[in-house]
């Protein structure tokens, strides 16, 4: 199901909110029911995928108790556990990735097994690693199925995350003094996200999508000037659709008492991909962070800046493959691999040494959006054809406009129009307002953030008949 959606936002939310807040279960009924939802949210996409998730849940859990009460093979198990993890994200996401390279290396000819991407197995894999690993490292002090599975399925993050932990949201699920009036003080700001994130979606991202598309598609056409401009168009589509999922997200867990970590934190503003990284997808961050750059690091009997920017390395290459099985997303993560590389050198040999902001954060943002084209990009031919035009190393184009690019892709005046307006708009939006985090902080039940919500919400419901998927959706 989606978030951008009528039946979320007519029928699954307001249905699950009557039930929470309305009807006077005991904690655990009130944790199962979210459970159900939890699985019919997930099942409404494609209900084929549910076997693979529950299986998932089951096999994980009964492991992960067999490590708590395990005194001497406890490390084995964690390695068994993971392998069976990552086993399973590979069967169904990288495997025909790993037939077509095999295929390319040894001149063979084996067919694709062509199975299908089961809904969120990334983020779900993931999630559930981070428990097993907290478990082996007895940092979860109490756990019980029921927790485990909302753990995992608790519908706002199940998705395309944020990534949490165990402990993070476990500690949420008491469901103390659940009072219709903690529902009337959770709703403005609740629907203040929800509301933000839908006009994100479905006004910013999707119509910032429909030229995306279509120049991707026609990027033999494109010259010097509407190349950049393709590339700040999806630069901010994928802001504001990831950005527009994790309001939705943060506002529907937040309906429920429950608060999901910052996830964004106005990342187009970093002075350098080091800063960007702190900004960008945090929680995924966070993971990289914790479970694979701390652990490798503890590998080296001496640890220095050069066996850091290795590890550095090895993480971002494992960032760009999580994404999916191309080449295209390990350039992807090589780059800002590399990126931050030079960023820790140049702070270790220069450390007095200082450029002014807007430039930093122009030179950041500039990298990014070469980044970003081989992130989008369906072949390697494709991203390097665009980066050549926006470097102007293309010797067949010319400098044209704009508005002839527009009429290459034969979209209206009207369209043409809106698309720079969503552009500027973008800009104010993405560098001159405070983000949606920030925001809470400070927020009240003023008018202006009712009319802001109401805004939003109407101008949101009228465009999601042509709404998509979230990007994230493919991860």
């Amino acid at each position: 199901m989606l978030f951008n959606s009528f039946e979320y936002l007519f029928i699954f939310l307001p249905v699950l909110l009557f039930i929470y807040y309305y009807i006077n279960f005991k904690i655990n009924y009130t944790k199962i029911v979210l459970i159900i939802f939890g699985l019919f949210f997930y099942s409404y996409w494609n209900i084929n995928f549910l076997p693979i998730l529950l299986f998932s849940i089951i096999i994980n859990y009964l492991i992960a108790k067999k490590i708590n009460n395990s005194v001497i093979n406890k490390k084995y198990l964690l390695i068994i556990s993971i392998i069976f993890n990552l086993s399973l994200l590979i069967l169904f996401k990288y495997l025909d990735f790993l037939i077509y390279n095999y295929n390319f290396l040894f001149d063979k000819n084996i067919n694709y097994l062509n199975l299908p991407f089961p809904l969120a197995i990334s983020f779900y894999t993931f999630q559930q690693i981070t428990f097993l690993i907290d478990i082996y490292n007895r940092e979860i002090k109490k756990n019980n199925f029921i927790d485990y599975i909302l753990f995992v399925t608790f519908f706002p993050q199940l998705i395309a995350g944020p990534i949490l932990t165990f402990n993070f949201l476990v500690k949420q699920f008491k469901f103390k003094n659940l009072k219709k009036d903690l529902f009337y003080d959770r709703f403005p700001f609740g629907i203040f996200l929800i509301s933000v994130g839908l006009f994100k979606k479905v006004f910013i991202a999707d119509n910032l999508g429909i030229f995306v598309g279509l120049g991707f598609e026609n990027y033999y056409a494109l010259d010097f000037f509407s190349s950049w401009y393709l590339s700040l168009s999806f630069a901010f589509q994928f802001y504001f659709d990831f950005t527009g999922y994790v309001d939705m997200a943060a506002g529907s867990a937040y309906l429920f008492g429950i608060l999901l970590p910052q996830n964004f934190n106005s990342p187009y503003k970093s002075r350098n991909l080091i800063d960007f990284w702190k900004r960008w997808h945090m929680t995924l961050t966070s993971f990289l962070t914790r479970y694979i750059y701390f652990p490798l690091a503890k590998n080296f009997r001496e640890f220095n800046l050069t066996n850091s920017l290795f590890i550095i390395l090895i993480v971002f290459l494992i960032s760009g493959l999580w994404h999916g099985p191309s080449w295209l997303f390990v350039i992807f993560g090589l780059m800002h691999g590399i990126g931050v590389i030079i960023n820790h050198i140049l702070k270790e040999k220069f450390p007095n040494f200082k450029i002014n902001y807007f430039l930093s954060c122009l030179i950041t943002f500039a990298y990014i959006n070469f980044t970003f084209i081989f992130f989008r990009s369906q072949t390697i031919d494709q991203a390097l054809s665009i980066i050549k035009k926006m470097l102007f190393l293309d010797n067949y184009q010319s400098i044209n406009s704009i508005n002839n690019f527009f009429n290459i892709l034969s979209l209206s005046n009207n369209f043409k129009n809106l698309h720079i307006l969503l552009i500027i708009f973008s800009f104010v939006i993405v560098f001159l307002f405070n983000n949606t985090f920030d925001i809470k902080k400070k927020f009240k039940n003023r008018t202006s953030y009712l009319l802001i919500s109401l805004f939003a919400f109407i101008v949101g419901i009228f465009s999601i008949g042509d709404s998509n998927e979230f990007i994230y959706f493919k991860f």
